[in-house]
Formats: C-alpha cells, structure tokens, sequence
C-alpha cells in the first residue's frame, strides 16, 4: 500500500474542451486480476509466463522500449534516477520554477485546531480547470477524510509553503471507487480554497489531463515519501500492466507517494506535463518501493472531472 494512514475522522466520506482527444489506442491486454500475490521484484521474470498464458485469462502486454531509443535514451534514465529535489531552481519564463514542482505538493492532517500542520500522507497535482481550484489524487488517499479538514500545501520543502496552505473543501470521487473501492477508479479530485487569495492553479500552474494514452512514454512523477522533507523526483517509462493499469519503475517511492501524477510531454520552459495517470489502483499503488502501479486515466476519469469542475 503506497500511503500512510492518517487518522480517519467521522464523517461522510463537462469535459473541458481542451481536453486533449485520445492520440491513439495503447495495446489491449487483459485486466489485471487484482491479486495482491505477485511479488514486484520478481514480475519481471513472471511476465513472459502471464503472456504465454493468454488463454488463461491471465495475459499482460510486454511493452519495450524501441530500438531507435539508444544511447541518448539510456542517458536520460540514467540521469534521472532518483535525486531530492532540495536544491536551488532556474524559474522559467512564468517565474515558476523549471523542475515542475509548483502544482505538486503533500497533502497534511491538520491539528485539532486546525492551525498548524500535522504530517504529510499523500501526494497531489494541481490540473487545468475553470475556476482553477482543482487537485488531482489517489482515492485511497482521502478515504475517512473529512472535507475541512485535511490540507494541500503545494511545493512543499523543508517546512516552508511557498504558494500557500489550502484548505480541502470538497472532495469528489467516482461511486465504483465508493461502492466498490475498484483500482481503476483509485482517483480523486479536490477542491480547494484559500480565503483573500487568487486561484492556486494562478498561482502554481495546472497540469493538462489526456485520457487514454499509450504505454511507453518517457514520464516524470514527483513525490513525497513519508517523512520526507522535500519531493523526490524520477523520469522513466510508463510501461503497460493491463488495460487500465500502468507501471514505473524507479527506486524509492514508498508510503506518501500515492497520488503522484504520471507526467507526460513536460516543457523544459513551465515545467508542467499532462498527466496520464496516478499512482494507485493495482496494490494501491504498489508494495515494493522500486515499481510503482498508476490508474491508467479513461473515460471514467473524464466523467469525474466534469462532475468535479461542475461543483467549482
């Protein structure tokens, strides 16, 4: 399970025209059977077994990297392997900082009295709205959260809110995920607010959303592990674990990473990416810290975003 557990509390718990139309159909394979035995270290020797069992139900897509990716491909993993990012950035042309990491931020519990932060148990991504008050994450993430009372503090690192402290106040998720807490629906969306402030996507920036994208691409997740006192961050590919699952394998996402969004197609100038997926869905996001499962975003998520930016 890629999260730690606050304390839970009592309580209940439009397609926007820029949405990006599907670039093209991944490879079908079959869903995954939601079992919590396979061990991750060893999925990697385990796949070509599943495949040659296609008639068993039980068939995941292999998808590797194209030949043509060669040496400066290689040299992009290599270079992105896990690093913290507590270090000095470049801003780029809209004053944000370059490494992406503005719209990204932790969500805490608060105190009782709701004046201070308490610990930090989850990762979330501000995304493009109208009213540009929205927060994407794990749905696993705010189960038994009550509204009011948990926070999003975006580019969070070392104690310091550099865009500010926001309140949840609505949190919106889909009913197959409340009825039935069902991987592929393992995303939430949150409105958020801060009193006498602009929007937080006026002033973070909000990544684009895309449905339906293929495996394969390079992808930046940004995270915060538990305990962790800034973001770590890793670039690698989003490979295919069934139809509405993908996987990343990079070392070091513990408990604290769930929510982070799978980023596509990130611009060397903003920073921002699209997201195509979240960590969650299968074992909730994994239960080995070197491979990482995300809910593969679909026409169920768009419906959800069109409720979400409908209660704004």
């Amino acid at each position: 399970m890629r999260r730690r557990l606050p304390p839970a509390r009592p309580g209940n718990a439009g397609r926007p025209a820029w949405w990006p139309a599907v670039r093209r159909p991944g490879p079908e394979g079959a869903q995954s059977d939601g079992s919590r035995g396979l061990d991750k270290r060893r999925r990697r020797m385990v796949r070509p077994v599943l495949a040659a069992a296609a008639g068993a139900g039980v068939l995941v897509m292999i998808v590797a990297p194209p030949a043509a990716a060669g040496a400066a491909r290689l040299a992009i993993r290599l270079a992105a392997a896990v690093h913290t990012l507590d270090r000095e950035t470049h801003p780029g042309a809209s004053g944000l900082p370059r490494d992406g990491t503005a719209p990204v931020g932790a969500l805490f519990t608060t105190t009782s009295a709701g004046q201070a932060l308490g610990t930090h148990f989850c990762t979330a991504s501000v995304v493009d709205s109208p009213a540009g008050d929205l927060v994407m994450t794990a749905a696993h993430c705010v189960s038994g959260q009550v509204p009011g009372q948990f926070v999003f503090v975006p580019g969070y690192r070392n104690g310091r809110a550099p865009f500010g402290v926001w309140t949840v106040t609505r949190v919106i998720v889909d009913k197959d995920w409340s009825s039935s807490a069902s991987p592929d629906d393992d995303v939430a969306f949150l409105i958020v607010s801060k009193p006498g402030t602009t929007s937080v996507q006026a002033r973070t920036g909000g990544e684009r959303l895309s449905s339906g994208q293929p495996p394969g691409q390079l992808v930046q997740v940004i995270g915060y592990p538990d305990g962790a006192s800034a973001p770590i961050s890793c670039v690698n590919r989003a490979e295919l674990f069934s139809t509405t699952q993908f996987d990343f394998d990079c070392e070091g996402y513990t408990d604290g990473t769930s929510g982070s969004a799978l980023l596509a197609d990130v611009s060397p100038a903003s920073g921002l990416g699209t997201v195509i997926g979240v960590i969650g869905g299968y074992e909730q996001g994994g239960d080995v810290a070197s491979v990482s499962y995300a809910a593969r975003l679909g026409e169920n998520v768009r419906a959800l975003y069109a409720v979400a930016t409908a209660q704004q």
